[in-house]
C-alpha cells in the first residue's frame, strides 16, 4: 500500500519535520531557561544550542519565550491521551492507575527527559509570566478535552452549561495537582511519594465536578 504523503507546512517543510524542529529548540530552550534563567537566555543562545541560526529559530517562535511552548504541551499530551482513552466501564483512578504503570514500563528515555522538562517549566511558570502564558494556554487545551470527555460520558453535550463547569473546575483541579506534585519532586521529594497520583487526581475531579464525573459509566 502507497504511504500517504506528510502535509506540507510553511516553507514546504513537513508538519511532522516542523513539529521535531520546534520540539529540538523548545527542549534546548527549556534547559537553558531553567539554568539561567529566561532574562538571561538569548535568541542567539538558544540557536547555538541547537545548532541551527537565530533567524530559522525566528522562522518558527515569536519570541524566545515562546520557544517553551511545545515542551509545556508536552507535559500534558500524556494526561490528555489518558482521559481521551478512558473506557465507560473503568472509573478514573482505576484507568489511570493502569496508564501510569504503562508509562513507567514503556516510556522512552527521549519521554522521560521530556517530562522532567516540562515539570521544570511549569514551575519556573510561577515567576515567569511569558512561561506562566505557555502553561496556562496548556491548561486550556486540557480544559476543551476535558468538556469532550465529560460530555460523552454524561451523554451531553459539550456545549452544556453544566459540562463546561465541570469542565472548567476539572482541568483546574488538574493543573494545581500538576503544580504541587512537579513543584515537591523539585524540592527532592520521592517520586514514590506519589504513587498513589491516581487516587488523588480521581478525588480532585469527583470534588471539582460535585461526583459528576470519576466513577464507571452505567448504562
Amino acid at each position: 500500500m502507497a504511504g500517504t504523503a506528510p502535509t506540507k507546512g510553511r516553507g514546504g517543510m513537513s508538519d511532522q519535520r516542523r513539529h521535531r524542529l520546534r520540539l529540538d529548540v523548545s527542549r534546548e530552550a527549556s534547559r537553558l531557561f531553567w539554568a539561567q534563567g529566561v532574562d538571561a537566555t538569548s535568541g542567539d543562545q538558544i540557536a547555538e544550542a541547537v545548532g541551527l541560526s537565530t533567524r530559522t529559530i525566528w522562522r518558527h517562535f515569536r519570541s524566545k519565550e515562546s520557544c517553551a511552548e511545545p515542551i509545556v504541551m508536552r507535559g500534558v499530551e500524556w494526561e490528555m491521551s489518558t482521559l481521551r482513552s478512558w473506557p465507560p466501564q473503568l472509573s478514573l483512578e482505576v484507568h489511570f492507575a493502569a496508564e501510569s504503570s504503562k508509562f513507567g514500563r514503556e516510556a522512552s528515555d527521549v519521554e522521560r527527559m521530556d517530562t522532567e522538562l516540562a515539570i521544570k517549566m511549569i514551575r519556573l511558570a510561577d515567576t515567569e509570566p511569558a512561561i506562566r502564558t505557555a502553561w496556562l494556554m496548556a491548561c486550556d487545551q486540557v480544559e476543551r478535552e476535558m468538556a469532550e470527555i465529560i460530555a460523552g460520558r454524561l451523554g451531553l453535550p459539550a456545549e452544556d452549561l453544566d459540562v463546561r463547569v465541570h469542565a472548567a473546575a476539572a482541568s483546574a483541579a488538574l493543573r494545581v495537582l500538576n503544580e504541587h506534585i512537579g513543584a515537591a519532586i523539585l524540592e527532592g521529594t520521592d517520586p514514590r511519594d506519589f504513587a498513589d497520583a491516581p487516587a488523588r487526581i480521581a478525588r480532585a475531579v469527583r470534588a471539582a465536578t460535585g461526583g459528576a464525573v470519576g466513577d464507571p459509566v452505567t448504562t
